[in-house]
């Protein structure tokens, strides 16, 4: 089984996608995009938020600041500015493109393991809806029989 190691290849990702991908909810990013001027995801024209794959890196990387390293959000825009990432040309920040690439990573055995439990409950209910083994007791042992045979057994 592959493991996926990156983000799908695609140009733009649904904001659902990627609150799942980032870790927050979506009005967690629209949010963001309000307070970050370097976050500005593509909309269609029925307003639909496109985001790039640089937008996904620098979401995850505002999210680190937030929430991981306790950053408020005007010092979260001072840290970003300081590494140079409060225009949209700027390059993607290694440690969120890392971020980015672990939690793609994480969602994607998350998936792999939802198939095989799924695949093991229809195993198991194969096996339930198949006539039941009978089995036919002959006799009965005490447990006193059973331990002079084990005695005897030993002596031998």
């Amino acid at each position: 089984m592959a493991r996926s190691i990156l983000l799908p290849d695609k140009n733009f990702y649904k904001i659902g996608e990627v609150a799942e991908i980032v870790g927050v909810k979506p009005h967690a990013l629209r949010y963001w995009e309000s307070e970050f001027a370097a976050l500005r995801p593509k909309k269609t024209r029925g307003s639909h938020r496109m985001y790039s794959q640089q937008d996904v890196e620098l979401a995850m990387l505002i999210r680190q600041l937030l929430h991981d390293e306790g950053y408020t959000v005007a010092g979260a825009r001072r840290k970003i500015r300081a590494m140079g990432r409060h225009t949209r040309a700027s390059a993607p920040e290694p440690r969120a493109a890392r971020e980015v690439g672990l939690r793609a990573e994480l969602l994607g055995l998350r998936q792999q393991l939802e198939v095989l439990l799924n695949r093991l409950d229809a195993a198991r209910d194969d096996e339930a809806s198949e006539a039941p083994t009978r089995v036919r007791v002959h006799g009965v042992v005490s447990k006193a029989v059973l331990v002079q045979q084990g005695a005897r057994a030993r002596r031998s």
